[in-house]
């Protein structure tokens, strides 16, 4: 009898310790007796790199087991404020706030009440300067002399301007109108775009093309760049797709704070690409909410990360290594020597 306690204690200590065991996305175990970190895993590239670098640092570093729940950004951004099971996202890494702003504004309302354990808390900016809005090749304006492409709308400034250009956008599968390619279905953006695309009147002259995935909708503005073909729709920075084509983003009416909750009808606004954490995350994770309050990159920063992605077909685990290995001075400074030790061990 006795050796059966023994034997079932053993089991139970065994099963115990493999519940610690989480298989890490760098491909080793790891063994850990904290609760996990999950990131918000939205469907583009900045965003997966910069929760795998913030990942590496919390794993090797600080010692909490990690993950990744996929989404868009309504969905991932509802779990996270209303903390939906023991698998919901509690650090966001890339808000881009002004694209889901009712939805932010009630998970920040919910994390300022003390009554309640739903909302977020915001950690400051990730970094600044993020722009979005309609673009064109720029040789459709100024021509290209290099590859022979000459100017075939030099007076194309505006979204006003392009509705007399629609022809040279045609949609091939109805050349009656042009064709302008959109938000990814599920991003927020698809509906602000679907609204502006109907306030400017471009609705007479262009069909909507939503690509299905960020990588997609890339693809269809590079390969018509390489052809050099006219091409018109929505697109984002940080992107690598951005820092390695020469496009042009049309004017529109300057960014009005009224205009844009009543109509959509101006410039998408400024948009900082804050950290976000679910609110109760500080009370069993502060040095990681500490260590993410001095996280802070650049656009140029993230340019060049997204096109070393690009051009060596790196995974976003392996970028995440190599901007980590390249830009030591740099986030060294986001944690303890102790901790930055532990990384810098983790990475040889």
């Amino acid at each position: 009898m006795e050796k059966k306690k023994a034997f079932f204690k053993k089991m139970v200590l065994l099963a115990a310790v493999t519940m610690l065991v989480v298989v890490s996305p760098w491909g080793s175990h790891v063994v850990h007796a904290k609760n996990p970190i999950i990131f918000a895993d939205f469907g583009w590239d900045s965003a997966q790199v910069h929760n795998r670098i913030a990942a590496f640092i919390i794993e090797h570093g600080l010692g909490y087991p990690v993950s990744y729940v996929q989404g868009e950004t309504i969905m991932l951004n509802t779990a996270l404020i209303e903390a939906r099971g023991n698998q919901a996202p509690n650090v966001n890494m890339e808000t881009w706030t002004e694209n889901w702003q009712d939805l932010y504004y009630k998970g920040e309302k919910l994390g300022q009440d003390p009554s309640s354990d739903k909302g977020f808390i915001w950690l400051g900016a990730n970094f600044p300067n993020s722009v979005q809005g309609f673009w064109v090749p720029t040789y459709v304006i100024k021509g290209d002399s290099a590859r022979g492409i000459k100017p075939v709308a030099p007076d194309l400034k505006s979204v006003e301007d392009i509705k007399r250009y629609w022809e040279l956008f045609k949609d091939p599968e109805d050349p009656s109108k042009g064709r302008f390619y959109s938000c990814i279905p599920g991003w927020s953006c698809a509906l602000v775009n679907e609204k502006k695309i109907k306030v400017y009147g471009l609705d007479q002259y262009f069909n909507v093309m939503q690509p299905g995935s960020g990588p997609a909708l890339a693809a269809s503005m590079e390969a018509a760049y390489k052809r050099g073909k006219p091409w018109f729709g929505y697109y984002w920075a940080p992107t690598w797709v951005l820092g390695k084509l020469d496009m042009t983003m049309l004017e529109e009416p300057p960014y009005d704070q009224t205009v844009w909750d009543s109509t959509k009808a101006c410039s998408y606004p400024a948009v900082k690409c804050d950290i976000i954490v679910h609110k109760n995350l500080p009370k069993w994770a502060p040095d990681v909410v500490a260590f993410l309050k001095n996280y802070e990159t650049t656009l140029q920063l993230n340019n060049e990360f997204l096109a070393h992605m690009q051009d060596t077909k790196a995974s976003t685990e392996a970028t995440a290594v190599w901007w980590l290995k390249k830009y030591a001075d740099k986030w060294k400074t986001w944690i303890p020597a102790d901790v930055a030790a532990k990384v810098s061990a983790a990475l040889q």
